[in-house]
């Protein structure tokens, strides 16, 4: 079978290799579309934590099951499946707490441990969750969007509340449309204007702003001085990370899901003042995974997918992909 692997920074090769053997508990999978995300972009470009090399990349799957033994889901082969791609151990601390997303132990597909951009694969069968009901693209943008609806439980967003979420990164685009779904107006800060122009007219954000336009009076002004009751960060950007309880309200929730490399400060008397709820959201658990499945129908699935292309292909657009003029939300990759 073909597969594509990151050989080293900046040089994907396209291989052949045998299929996988299931073995017990697992899964055999096809594979029919691989969305692409921040996480393989930075393993392309060098500059992702945590990382070795060579690497099989690719953990928003889309994908058929082939053989499968007995399992309480019921998935039997030819079901359509979403992946969860969080290997987790199943006996640490957080996933003795139901905190799987955070396993001290956890091997995230294509990124500690090979991952979908190849024919066929074998998965855990614990980590599949049904998903007749959904089209391919619909089945690969299922994770992205688990990231965004764990950051919104995490900060248990109710209706009526003002939010604000900066950066419109396909993870920030999908809370926008998730913190609605909750029941909250929400404001949205980025810094390309055409991002923001779609997530206005395409996701329905209730109030966009470029951040070089005084968002913090904006959002005051919006919200009569009040400010916002949650900020979500899906940016990752030192800058703006430290900058984001500006925007939140006293007695609010600053939400970091954004990943920044470096050490954060923050001036202790401004967020001690507004008694802030500083939390991080990481990953997704598989009541994330259901809900975005549940919701799915209300999002723009094919104005959010951008680019596509089969994966004899791939090679030669991905570095067209790490470049903001492409114009790129979300690009994926055809299996089959």
């Amino acid at each position: 079978m073909k597969y594509i692997v990151c050989e080293k920074p900046g040089e994907f090769l396209l291989k052949e290799k045998d299929a996988p053997i299931r073995k017990e508990g697992e899964a055999l999978l096809q594979i029919k579309k691989v969305g692409i995300c921040g996480t393989d972009l930075h393993a392309y470009s060098g500059n992702q934590a945590f990382f070795t090399y060579p690497r099989i990349l690719g953990h928003e799957l889309a994908s058929e099951v082939l053989e499968i033994g007995e399992n309480p889901q019921g998935i039997k082969a030819g079901d359509n499946v979403v992946v969860m791609p969080y290997v987790s151990c199943g006996t640490c601390v957080a996933c003795s707490n139901g905190k799987t997303n955070c396993c001290t132990n956890i091997k995230v597909l294509g990124v500690h441990a090979d991952g979908g951009m190849q024919e066929q694969i074998t998965v855990r069968q614990d980590l599949l969750l049904p998903a007749n009901n959904l089209t391919n693209d619909q089945m690969a943008i299922v994770e992205p969007l688990a990231i965004g609806a764990h950051a919104i439980r995490r900060a248990d967003v109710k209706k009526g509340e003002t939010v604000v979420v900066v950066g419109c990164g396909p993870i920030g685009i999908g809370m926008v449309k998730l913190a609605q779904i909750a029941g909250a107006k929400v404001i949205v800060l980025d810094v390309n204007d055409d991002r923001l122009k779609y997530t206005k007219e395409e996701i329905g954000a209730d109030f966009v702003i470029n951040v070089n336009d005084n968002p913090v009076d904006r959002i005051a002004e919006i919200t009569n001085g009040d400010m916002a009751t949650a900020v979500f960060d899906a940016t990752g950007f030192k800058g703006a990370l430290e900058v984001g309880t500006d925007y939140m309200s006293h007695g609010g929730r600053y939400v970091l899901v954004g990943l920044s490399k470096g050490d954060l400060v923050f001036n202790h008397p401004k967020i001690h003042a507004k008694e802030t709820t500083v939390m991080c959201s990481r990953n997704a658990t598989k009541q994330d995974f259901e809900h975005v499945i549940k919701v799915l129908n209300q999002f723009p699935t094919e104005s959010f997918i951008t680019h596509n292309v089969p994966f004899t292909k791939m090679i030669e657009n991905f570095d067209s992909w790490t470049k903001p003029e492409t114009g790129v939300i979300k690009a994926t990759v055809d299996f089959n």
